[in-house]
């Protein structure tokens, strides 16, 4: 998978095919719960060009869930874009709590900045602007880290899905909790090779071959849920 070239990224249609019902969701569930600073984020990312990289709010909510179930403080983001989730996650973990989060792209993440900074939860940050593995492989260095993440959430280059998931099952705690976006994409996981537009075809195979493989690593219980573009909930057993 590491071998693997960058295709290019194109925005999916989501799971729920059905947009009538996906609105009754956002407006009725969504929608009303979702913080006025993740809201205004929201609608600022829509205006980027690559906008609908941006976390799904129907899946934040269920992420805010599971970092509260989990009782979450240490946590991992590789993939931050505008900062969604990681606003998200920085408005659910406690006060004292801490978020290790690396992309390349700080340009991106400073458009979200300032809803973070207005939210009062900087503190909580430390945004390294770096290719994730570099960034997983020195934490991994300092044996302190080892077990004492509770909580990790993917959404970053599908090609190194499975090395990031190498890395974390080294950092996150038995019991703990990592959350990978994006892993149905857009539903051409179902479909046959030839119905699926040639500018999907590089992504959905790399979601195939990471799919397959974390379906066989005992190391984890999983949960495939079709929110969104398609999460995987993973709980580290062992």
């Amino acid at each position: 998978m590491e071998n693997i070239s960058e295709p290019k990224v194109f925005a999916n249609t989501v799971i729920l095919q059905s947009e009538g019902l996906l609105k009754y969701i956002l407006e009725t569930g969504v929608y009303p719960r979702e913080a006025e600073t993740l809201k205004e984020l929201r609608n600022a990312t829509a205006k980027h060009p690559m906008g609908f990289m941006g976390a799904a709010p129907d899946a934040g909510q269920l992420m805010a869930m599971l970092l509260k179930v989990s009782n979450a403080k240490r946590t991992i983001e590789v993939g931050v874009f505008t900062g969604y989730s990681l606003l998200l996650t920085a408005l659910t973990i406690p006060d004292d709590g801490k978020i290790i989060a690396m992309d390349p792209d700080r340009k991106a993440y400073e458009i979200g900045l300032p809803f973070i900074k207005r939210a009062g939860v900087e503190h909580k940050i430390d945004f390294i602007e770096s290719p994730a593995l570099p960034v997983l492989d020195k934490l991994i260095e300092d044996a302190g880290n080892e077990g004492s993440f509770d909580f990790a959430f993917i959404d970053a280059d599908k090609k190194n899905y499975w090395n990031y998931h190498e890395r974390v099952m080294r950092l996150v705690k038995i019991g703990g909790i990592v959350a990978y976006d994006n892993a149905l994409w857009g539903g051409t996981v179902a479909l046959p090779e030839k119905a699926v537009s040639k500018d999907k075809r590089e992504w959905r195979l790399l979601s195939l071959a990471f799919n397959e493989a974390i379906s066989k690593d005992c190391r984890v219980e999983i949960a495939f849920v079709s929110i969104g573009d398609g999460v995987i909930i993973c709980r580290r057993i062992a």
